[in-house]
């Protein structure tokens, strides 16, 4: 099952828009931490009314990919996603950000006493009311130690609070077979925020395709279903740890790390 996409710009006198028009991107230098690590950040600034994509985009949006490889003195790269916001157009629900993205990068250096030059290449949608593949290629010199940047600091903060911090109580998953692969509800009791909960499910293997979640409140409990297809189109076995819950509401998000049976 092929996942829903944005509409291709297509370049007409009317509509004569390109990447540099509507996205501009930087990587932000930020600081040595004390582990020896570097934070860092790629800055996206996109037109006003524009958006990019979460790491799980929804069946309306692209994922983004990164490319790390062209860096030098780097050993990994971690991403910490600032929580996003929902988007419904069309009645197509995307998960993403508008106008501007501070992305916090975690980057390990394989020698911490030396500079790192640290680059990327990244693919991702940018959307308004048409849609466009962008390209970014970004590369920006570390050194160490560097001042705290507030810019980052702030965007670290604004990450998914982990389940234990927001009050769940208790997550029991039930997985069923179906045609073409696997009915995953989860039950999960935490505080109800007072405000629409929109729950995104992934897994541990990207080719899985994950279908927009149906949830519903039941007392304390957030009730949520979603389907799962692999490439096979059969059920298949799931790796319960390797699936992360994420509870969007109002901008603020929970995560919650796997999906344990009753």
């Amino acid at each position: 099952m092929l996942r829903a996409a944005c509409l291709v710009l297509i370049a007409t006198p009317a509509l004569a828009t390109t990447q540099e028009d509507v996205l501009a991107g930087a990587l932000r230098a930020g600081w040595q931490m004390d582990s020896g690590a570097h934070m860092a950040a790629v800055e996206l600034q996109l037109a006003p009314g524009w958006k990019t994509y979460w790491r799980s985009p929804g069946d309306a949006g692209i994922p983004p990919s990164f490319d790390w490889s062209a860096s030098q003195n780097v050993k990994a790269v971690r991403i910490h996603w600032p929580a996003p916001r929902v988007f419904d157009l069309n009645g197509m629900q995307s998960i993403g950000y508008h106008d501007r993205l501070l992305l916090p990068v975690e980057v390990e250096p394989i020698d911490p006493a030396q500079p790192v030059q640290l680059a990327v290449q990244m693919d991702l949608g940018v959307c308004d009311e048409i849609c466009m593949p962008a390209q970014l290629s970004l590369t920006q010199e570390l050194l160490p130690p560097g001042a705290a940047d507030p810019g980052i600091q702030a965007a670290l903060a604004a990450r998914a609070v982990p389940a234990g911090q927001a009050g769940v109580s208790r997550v029991a998953c039930t997985v069923d077979p179906i045609k073409d692969g696997l009915r995953l509800t989860a039950r999960m009791r935490l505080p109800d925020p007072g405000r629409t909960e929109v729950v995104a499910f992934e897994t541990g293997d990207p080719s899985v395709w994950v279908a927009e979640a149906v949830s519903q409140r039941e007392g304390g409990e957030l009730i949520s279903v979603t389907e799962l297809v692999a490439p096979s189109g059969q059920p298949f076995a799931l790796d319960r740890s390797a699936v992360t819950v994420t509870i969007l509401a109002g901008g603020e998000a929970v995560e919650i790390k796997g999906c344990p049976a009753p």
